[in-house]
């Protein structure tokens, strides 16, 4: 087994539990080892957040024709680092009356191949 260079602690989102996770990584910035978790999936999630974090984006836009905004989100989770670029492609595009829940708003947000897509309709 490699020497951690770096611990980082998380509280696991995976279950109600809310296991408190410690994550090593190696000198390479590899996951040495995971503890603190009660299942796999724990583990998983701590290797996953130490490593490369991921976020789901959630926004409102405007619809031009309609008073009322539509909620997007995006279809997965996207790099922690590219939120706010992501935020940023989904200010400018432009939606026009309809919006049905599922229409994808931005087909492959910053490159990601993740869309962007509607939450709910709007006439």
């Amino acid at each position: 087994m490699q020497l951690a260079t770096e611990i980082t602690t998380f509280t696991c989102i995976c279950c109600p539990l809310g296991c408190q996770l410690e994550v090593a990584l190696d000198e390479q910035g590899g996951v040495a080892e995971v503890s603190g978790n009660t299942c796999k999936r724990g583990a998983d999630y701590a290797a996953r957040e130490a490593t490369a974090p991921e976020r789901m984006v959630t926004a409102v836009l405007p619809v031009e024709g309609c008073l009322e905004p539509v909620s997007v989100k995006t279809s997965a989770p996207v790099p922690k680092d590219l939120m706010a670029d992501v935020l940023s492609a989904c200010s400018a595009a432009r939606l026009a009356a309809p919006v049905a829940a599922g229409d994808v708003v931005v087909a492959d947000v910053c490159g990601t191949g993740v869309a962007v897509v509607a939450t709910k309709s709007v006439p």
